[in-house]
């Protein structure tokens, strides 16, 4: 079962906490990622197991963070720096817990939507008979292959959630970037507009002046 720890994520542990009471069941989970933070999860895997950790940044600055994942020992299996997205598959070499991390400490002021995927272990079989050295019916065989088509459909349709929401995110942020910088015209603009209004006003009053004097 994943367990979390709460690292340095302060008041975002608890959306992690309610993300991870799903964890018994689907081994996904997209959390916040505050600015100077790290979050940290563990597993307990058997020797031997076959495991893969997939994550991906969603949202939140350049769109990267640092992944570190450690064994039972401590010692370190897989480290990157400021990733936005990557894969990586190990086996297990001993029984024991490990630890995964993500950390956004090198951020100041932006915070970071994470997903990530951590398969233990491989599917269990369709049907039990696959172990047997008897060959599937045709019925079996086919069952078998949709049950694959639709995995393969599951993950496609995770990939292409995960970008239209990272595409959504960079929209909304460069239509917020073009609302501030419309307002910064248009101020300048008016600024601009005023400024020449009592430029041409200061004119005329230097002249009015002039000619007064002269007449005088």
């Amino acid at each position: 079962m994943l367990l979390q720890g709460y690292g340095t994520a302060g008041p975002w542990g608890w959306l992690t906490l309610l993300l991870v009471a799903c964890a018994a069941w689907a081994s996904e989970i997209t959390f916040e990622l505050p600015d100077n933070a790290k979050q940290c999860f563990y597993e307990e895997i058997v020797q031997g197991t076959k495991c893969t950790l997939e994550f991906q940044v969603i949202t939140g600055g350049h769109y990267d963070v640092d992944c570190r994942l450690e064994g039972p020992d401590g010692s370190v299996l897989y480290k990157e720096m400021k990733k936005q997205y990557d894969s990586f598959t190990f086996t297990a070499s001993r029984n024991g817990t490990y630890k995964f991390c993500f950390s956004n400490e090198f951020s100041t002021f932006t915070h970071k939507t994470v997903y990530f995927d951590f398969q233990v272990g491989e599917d269990p079989l369709l049907f039990p008979s696959e172990n047997r050295a008897t060959a599937l019916t045709q019925m079996e065989s086919a069952c078998v292959a949709i049950h694959e088509a639709l995995k393969s459909v599951i993950d496609y349709q995770t990939h292409f959630r995960l970008r239209e929401a990272q595409g959504r995110s960079r929209a909304e942020d460069l239509n917020t970037r073009v609302a501030y910088w419309s307002v910064g015209e248009a101020i300048i603009l008016l600024v601009v507009s005023v400024g020449q209004v009592f430029l041409l006003k200061s004119f005329f009053s230097d002249k009015r002046t002039t000619t007064t004097r002269v007449t005088s």
